[in-house]
C-alpha cells in the first residue's frame, strides 16, 4: 500500500467514526467516487501534503430545506461534533470542491439537472462558500494546472500563514504569490509591496534560493515567478 492510500484510508475511517450523521456515514461507507479519489491523489495531496480540513460528502441544506451533499468541503476552522450528532463549523471560512464529470455535467445533462446544479452553486455562493468546480478531464489531462488551483484556493484561507524567519517583504511576497492563479512579474510585485525594483529583485532572488518560488519563464530582467509546489517544505537557511 502506498503512502497516499494509507493516508486516504485512515482519513476516511476517521470521517466515518467522528460523524454521527447516519446519512453521511452511509455515503462514506460506500466509498468516494473515482473522480474524487483521483483529485485527492493527483492534485490535492501532492500540493498540500495532507488531507486535513477536508470533509467529503458534506451535508448542507439549501434555502428550501432540501439536503445537498458537497463532493469535498474544505473547512479550515475545523468541525465540532455535538452530543446530539449534529455538526457545525466555525465561521473562519468554508470552501467547496465539486468534481464534474463530462457525461453527467455537460454532454448528456438534462435541463432539469442543469437547472438544479445552477441552483446549488447559487446557494453555495450566497451562503459565502468559496466554490471551486473541477472537471474530471482537467484532473486527467492538466493535473499541474489543478495543483496550481489548489494552492490558490487554499491561499484564500491561509494567505497569512508563512514560514518563520522571513522578513516582511519575503513573507508578503509568498502571500501575494499564493493568492494568484498565474505567474507574476517583478514589476507587479514591486507595485504590491511599494518598494524599489532593486529591492524587489533581491526579495525574489532570496525566495528562489530558498526554493519557495520558482522562475516560471522569461530571461534576465523579464523573468516571471510563481509559488513552488514544494513551498510547504520551505528550506530555511
Amino acid at each position: 500500500m502506498g503512502a497516499f492510500e494509507s493516508l486516504y484510508e485512515d482519513w476516511l475511517r476517521k470521517q466515518i467514526e467522528q460523524d454521527n450523521n447516519p446519512r453521511r456515514r452511509e455515503l462514506l461507507r460506500k466509498g468516494l467516487g473515482h473522480a474524487t479519489v483521483e483529485y485527492l491523489r493527483t492534485c490535492w495531496h501532492p500540493t498540500i501534503g495532507n488531507l486535513d480540513h477536508l470533509y467529503p460528502e458534506w451535508e448542507v441544506r439549501d434555502f428550501s430545506g432540501r439536503l445537498r451533499y458537497l463532493d469535498i468541503a474544505y473547512l479550515p476552522g475545523g468541525v465540532l461534533y455535538l452530543p446530539s450528532g449534529a455538526a457545525y463549523h466555525p465561521a473562519e471560512g468554508k470552501g467547496c470542491v465539486e468534481i464534474q464529470g463530462f457525461r453527467s455535467h455537460a454532454r448528456d445533462i438534462e435541463a432539469a439537472r442543469f437547472k438544479d446544479l445552477c441552483m446549488k452553486q447559487a446557494m453555495l455562493a450566497l451562503d459565502d462558500w468559496l466554490f471551486l468546480p473541477v472537471a474530471y478531464l482537467s484532473i486527467v489531462e492538466d493535473p499541474e494546472l489543478c495543483r496550481q488551483q489548489v494552492l490558490s484556493f487554499v491561499g484564500k484561507f491561509h494567505s497569512t500563514t508563512v514560514p518563520s524567519g522571513l522578513g516582511w517583504a519575503e513573507a508578503e511576497t509568498l502571500r501575494f504569490a499564493r493568492r494568484l492563479l498565474r505567474p507574476f512579474t517583478p514589476g507587479e510585485l514591486a507595485l504590491h509591496l511599494r518598494i524599489s525594483d532593486r529591492h524587489t529583485r533581491r526579495v525574489l532572488h532570496e525566495l528562489v534560493e530558498r526554493s519557495a518560488l520558482v522562475v516560471a519563464g522569461g530571461k534576465q530582467r523579464y523573468r516571471i515567478y510563481q509559488i513552488a509546489w514544494g513551498s510547504r517544505t520551505y528550506r530555511s537557511r
